[in-house]
């Protein structure tokens, strides 16, 4: 019985993340900032599940990039669908929106062959980028001049590449709870909790810059 609960937990991930589309298609964000959430708790712990239980299996590394595609690629191209949508009487621009989704494929395939890959990020995690992307309703609210045709599409073509970048990233899974090999890791994810804290959704964006950031200092420091 065992051996099918990451699979069980990845499927999660994929149904939640349709739903999260679907409450994006009908502009309904915070349900689907919500939906986000849930797919990235259940992206979280079907690895986690399945190396605890000693289950992993090649149809389970396949399904969880078939779901990511879903919540982490279709449902933040569909915000930016949505967001353009409203900002421009061209039936065609908001669709370019979904280069997100394009892009997100792109990078989880090169995820699942890239070796380098094992231990750390090369390129902006599509969860991360989904969590960014997710937040632009939201804070296009306080500054309405991110309701703009071309900033916002700017702004997917920037976090596109960003996801087949080379750029050197931590993950947050610890091989040790070590603070001298941890330490940005950990300084990292209690600079997050404080600013999602003071700043809500308009933390988002910046907690992407630091994770760049945050990263780059602990791959120059940490041998």
């Amino acid at each position: 019985m065992k051996k099918y609960i990451p699979n069980t937990i990845t499927s999660l991930n994929l149904f939640s993340g349709c739903i999260g589309t679907v409450m994006v298609l009908n502009q309904e964000y915070l349900l689907a900032f919500y939906c986000v959430l849930a797919s990235g708790i259940f992206d979280f712990f079907d690895g986690m599940s399945a190396r605890a239980l000693h289950v992993k299996s090649l149809i389970g590394k396949e399904l969880d990039s078939l779901a990511d595609v879903i919540s982490f690629g279709f449902l933040p191209g569909a915000i930016i669908f949505t967001m353009v949508q409203d900002t421009t009487a061209s039936p065609y621009l908001p669709y370019l929106g979904f280069i997100i989704t394009v892009f997100s494929a792109l990078r989880l395939a090169k995820f699942n062959i890239d070796t380098r890959q094992t231990t750390d990020f090369i390129g902006v995690n599509t969860p991360m980028n989904t969590f960014f992307i997710v937040s632009l309703p939201f804070i296009a609210e306080s500054y309405p001049a991110l309701k703009n045709t071309w900033i916002l599409l700017a702004i997917a073509i920037v976090s596109s590449l960003l996801l087949v970048s080379e750029i050197k990233l931590f993950s947050m899974k610890l091989s040790s709870l070590s603070w001298d090999i941890n330490k940005y890791k950990y300084l990292f994810l209690m600079v997050s909790v404080v600013l999602l804290f003071l700043l809500k959704f308009l933390a988002l964006p910046i907690i992407l810059l630091l994770y760049i950031l945050f990263s780059f200092i602990h791959f120059m420091t940490v041998k």
